[in-house]
């Protein structure tokens, strides 16, 4: 900040032009710039926020849209995704098994239906809609630089199908034109012939909609990057292609984001929603913002979410899940991109109609209107043995109010069973005493702060003592290591050769990766090792395994592989 009167005219001109260009990085706010004037097709985008994304499904390669282990679509799915509050639906879908062969490429007309049986599903619930070519971008698309004409040919025969059966829909339904392309299959990894690749099919893709007639002369297309990646320069070669377009104001982009790798996955130690987890997000949505929103160009961000979701929704702690999700929502609308929730399954509940976690939906869902209360943490542990102290934990407020502090329902008094001092709240040993007086190890206590605004925020207060873990033997295929949690869980584990040099796959990194590498299992009293982890090490060497655990207790553990055999044992 400029501390320094300045007097001069040029002095406060540069004044004003360093704010506008200060980084939000340390700040966490949007950019001073003057907002992007609110054209037709960014006011498409805005009313289509929340978004949602019916993941492996219709997109799903396999027989049918229950390949992959989801049930099949029913019109009271799409009605309680609508009721959950969500103003818009993106229905990937994978023509791959549904195409005749050449010349005419002609899509299986029941399949055609079965997609446009949802898509009137969704749209009798007033919700928009965006339908696309899917996992075709790998399953054939991504051969393209081999098979250049037959590849065309068919994506062109997809569309012009597609652009056919829907040009009499309504406006709220768009089209995208592909998901993720990539040209890697078999072809080239230079960037440059993978861009003109794209390029070809986007403008294909334009050029097939808007001749097709009816309602698809001024439709709105959205446009994807290379991989939907939103790299700075690969927005920019699609920033090219929209000047190409640039009298067809009915065009939207679309990127996609899962978060900083490490804390996506939880790799490399990333455990919490850290300054560099969070800083990836700003300047990543500061680029969308700059490249495309203040040009006019609007975005949808087409997917997002964590990525170590996909093994399991707690690869990461509950709290720092809740920490990232709650400024995604923000910053996002702050760049006045409509975000759309990648849910194959794991999230939302297609036949009881209930979220995994609930929480997490509070978070998203409460952020459409108002940014929600966090904490630094949602543990407050304690071991056992030793004298209780007052635990003090620092809130994010987020310009909200605490109005209550609750546990396990009932309603603890200010200033008796604990205080607060500007964003420091402070649990006193008395109060914690009490919380805890059962002596179990584990979760004695949910304390509940309410506030003002938002979703209320959840502490776990917690006994423990260290773990405690036991020599087993068994293959690379089955290897579990036997645990006593003692309240305790596993934060992270790292992987070194005693002899020297990291262990496992992502070896630039001794930490590995939560779930793909190794699983704890609460209720078993397990930690199993994967063979993504086993299947790497060398035979006859030893390495050593250290656990960190959220209380910050760590053990060291040592495994051998011979063959197939594997053994292992604690360590001091």
């Amino acid at each position: 900040m400029v501390k320094k009167r300045l007097k001069s005219a040029f002095a406060l001109l540069l004044a004003a032009v360093l704010l506008t260009v200060i980084s939000p990085l340390s700040t966490g706010t949007a950019n001073a710039a003057k907002p992007a004037p609110k054209s037709k097709m960014q006011k498409y985008v805005d009313q289509m926020q929340p978004g949602w994304n019916l993941g492996n499904t219709l997109d799903s390669v396999g027989a049918d849209e229950t390949a992959w282990g989801n049930p099949r679509v029913t019109r009271e799915v799409i009605k309680q995704i609508s009721r959950q509050g969500f103003k818009s639906i993106r229905i990937p879908v994978t023509w791959d098994n549904h195409i005749g062969p050449a010349p005419d490429y002609k899509i299986d007309p029941a399949y055609l239906d079965r997609v446009a049986e949802v898509v009137g599903w969704a749209r009798s619930e007033n919700l928009y809609v965006l339908i696309n070519v899917h996992h075709d971008s790998w399953v054939w698309i991504s051969k393209m630089e081999n098979n250049h004409d037959e590849t065309l040919a068919r994506y062109n025969a997809v569309w012009t199908q597609i652009a056919n059966k829907f040009k009499n829909e309504s406006h709220k339904l768009s089209f995208e034109s592909v998901n993720e392309p990539r040209f890697t299959d078999g072809g080239t990894t230079d960037e440059a012939v993978a861009q003109d690749l794209l390029d070809e099919l986007n403008l294909s893709f334009h050029k097939i909609v808007r001749s097709s007639g009816g309602k698809n002369v001024d439709r709105p297309l959205v446009l994807p990057t290379l991989e939907s990646s939103p790299s700075q320069e690969r927005m920019t070669e699609l920033y090219q292609t929209f000047d190409q377009l640039k009298a067809d104001k009915n065009l939207i982009a679309t990127v996609h984001y899962y978060g900083y790798w490490p804390f996506s996955v939880n790799i490399a130690g990333t455990t919490t929603f850290d300054e560099t987890t969070r800083n990836d997000l700003v300047t990543t949505f500061d680029r969308v913002y700059d490249t495309f929103t203040a040009r006019g160009i609007p975005v949808i961000l087409g997917e997002y979410g964590l990525l170590g979701f996909d093994k399991n929704i707690n690869t990461i702690e509950q709290g720092e899940k809740l920490k990232f999700f709650e400024f995604l929502t923000y910053y996002a609308k702050q760049k006045q991109m409509t975000t759309m929730w990648w849910d194959n399954g794991q999230h939302f509940n297609r036949t009881a109609y209930t979220w995994s976690d609930p929480e997490l939906y509070e978070i998203i869902r409460s952020g459409q209107k108002q940014r929600s209360s966090v904490a630094e943490s949602d543990l407050i542990q304690l071991r056992q043995g030793e004298a209780i102290q007052d635990q003090a934990v620092k809130l994010q407020l987020n310009g909200n109010k605490l109005t209550s502090l609750k546990a396990d329902g009932k309603r603890l008094t200010k200033n008796k069973d604990y205080t607060l001092n500007g964003e420091t709240l402070t649990m006193p040993a008395a109060t914690l005493k009490k919380l805890t007086s059962s002596g179990k190890l584990g979760t004695n206590s949910v304390i509940t702060a309410g506030f003002t605004k938002g979703p209320d925020w959840n502490f776990y207060v917690t006994v423990h003592q260290t773990p405690v873990l036991q020599a087993a033997a068994g293959t690379h295929a089955d290897f579990t290591i036997p645990v006593t949690w003692n309240g305790d869980k596993l934060a992270t584990m790292e992987a070194v050769y005693v002899s020297g040099g990291n262990a496992g796959p992502n070896d630039w990194t001794s930490f590995k990766e939560f779930e793909s590498t190794f699983s704890p299992d609460y209720d078993k009293g397990t930690i199993t090792l994967r063979p993504a982890l086993l299947d790497t090490l060398r035979d006859g060497e030893t390495v050593k395994l250290t656990f960190y655990f959220w209380s910050g207790d760590t053990l060291n553990y040592t495994v051998t592989k011979n063959a197939s055999n594997v053994t292992g044992q604690p360590t001091p």
